[in-house]
């Protein structure tokens, strides 16, 4: 079930995200329930001004739901839009009235996303982060499970209010409810803040080392794993299913000039992407603010590419990360009627690269122009090092580009680019003959 509104002419709350009709919405949805196992057996969508302040949708449409649901036999009522605990309880009690209590199960979209995540989350942090936004949706939502333990008051004994012990047990049951999982939520976050700090501890030795980190991002099912495969020869998960892979995956790969750097396959984006999942996932997504270079991945087969676009680059702005630099990789173009020629907002796209991972065209090419913004942060030094700090030289052979290098009584003379983080390492060195630097 989708929701137009016509004063945004869009879905609701989506004022900002593009040009998305609900007809691709509901599409999308609907991979989406592909994903989780569903069957879709139908689908409709009514066009609003606001939504309804009780049913969300207006009456009329709601029988003709009910009646298809009772024709087709459905077992899941599905709502693009995420709906308020309102709006949840009021349609429950519609579809228990008419179908029996748990017969038709209701979901919106971000439990919908939740649930799909669940399953996918394969380690510990992955799980935790999970489980965080799972109870951060449901904790406002808990009201509707303990209906059936309403407060009760006593009679004159206890006065015209009533009294201390003749109150029921249900504001104590829904309250002790709320603080298992107020404790729970709290003791997660604990955790999660530990991750962060092991991952920032983590990106910090990678800093010192001058291994630049490049995170590969996009909207889900645009090929960032399959393109992670193909740069690492790795063998991370790839499926035709949205959010096929959760957990973030880092690879070393060696760069054209025969330095390295980290590749970091990140959850995808999606329109829509539930704000609970963006805060839970704090830790996992600054692998992407504090990357040196983003790999935007993008479908270009798709015929909403530019919507996905303009959905990755909002969530990018939500998480802080709008300002990193960015190669735009437009992918898929194997599935392009004629290779040659891309869709037409692909030309509003800087610094693009255009490949496919499927096949590996393209690929070389996307490498050579990641060393070439890799490089425009390095620094050209000349330096002597002392034979005694033969790892210098070593850390300069692995993560700078040499142009001359000779050997001297004082040391090995080295004239090159290393990155701007490793200067200090040399400055560092004793009775240095000559240091010269300049950023170019």
């Amino acid at each position: 079930m989708g929701v137009e509104f016509k004063a945004a002419g869009r879905r609701a709350d989506q004022a900002d995200w593009g040009d998305w009709p609900v007809e691709e919405s509901l599409a999308e949805l609907a991979q989406l329930a592909h994903t989780a196992e569903m069957v879709v057996v139908g689908q409709t969508h009514q066009r609003l001004d606001h939504p309804r302040p009780n049913t969300f949708i207006g009456p009329g449409k709601l029988k003709e739901v009910l009646a298809e649901i009772e024709t087709t036999a459905a077992n899941v009522l599905l709502f693009d839009d995420e709906l308020s605990p309102r709006h949840q309880r009021e349609l429950e009690k519609t579809l228990e009235s008419r179908f029996g209590e748990g017969a038709v199960k209701l979901l919106d979209r971000t439990a919908l996303i939740l649930d799909i995540f669940a399953r996918h989350a394969h380690t510990r942090e992955g799980a935790l982060q999970v489980e965080l936004a799972q109870y951060e949706y449901r904790l406002p939502r808990l009201t509707r499970a303990w209906t059936h333990l309403a407060r009760q008051v006593g009679g004159r004994a206890g006065g015209t209010t009533g009294g201390v012990g003749v109150r029921g047990p249900g504001e104590t049951q829904l309250e002790t409810d709320r603080r298992v999982i107020g404790r729970r939520i709290t003791q997660i976050k604990q955790e999660l803040e530990a991750v962060r700090a092991h991952r920032g501890r983590y990106r910090e030795r990678r800093r010192k080392a001058g291994i630049p980190t490049i995170a590969i991002v996009g909207y889900t099912n645009a090929g960032k794993s399959t393109l992670l495969n193909r740069l690492a020869d790795a063998d991370v998960l790839t499926a035709d299913k949205l959010f096929a892979t959760l957990d973030p995956t880092t690879r070393r790969v060696q760069l054209p000039g025969g330095t390295y750097a980290l590749f970091t396959d990140t959850v995808g984006f999606i329109q829509k992407l539930p704000t609970q999942l963006i805060a839970a996932f704090r830790a996992t997504l600054e692998e992407v603010t504090e990357a040196d270079l983003l790999l935007h991945v993008i479908d270009v087969s798709h015929h909403k590419m530019w919507s996905q676009v303009e959905a990755v680059r909002a969530t990018l702005l939500e998480i802080g990360a709008a300002k990193r630099p960015v190669i735009h990789v437009l992918n898929k173009v194997d599935r392009l009627p004629d290779a040659a020629r891309l869709p037409l907002q692909a030309s509003r796209l800087s610094d693009r690269v255009v490949i496919s991972a499927r096949t590996g065209a393209g690929v070389d090419a996307l490498l050579d122009r990641v060393e070439e913004v890799l490089e425009a942060r390095m620094v050209r030094i000349e330096v002597t090092i002392p034979y005694a700090w033969g790892e210098l030289v070593d850390l300069f052979h692995r993560q700078g580009l040499i142009e001359t290098k000779s050997h001297t009584p004082a040391g090995t003379h080295i004239v090159g680019r290393i990155p701007a983080e490793l200067v200090g390492r040399f400055h560092s060195l004793p009775d240095i003959p000559r240091l010269r630097g300049s950023a170019e």
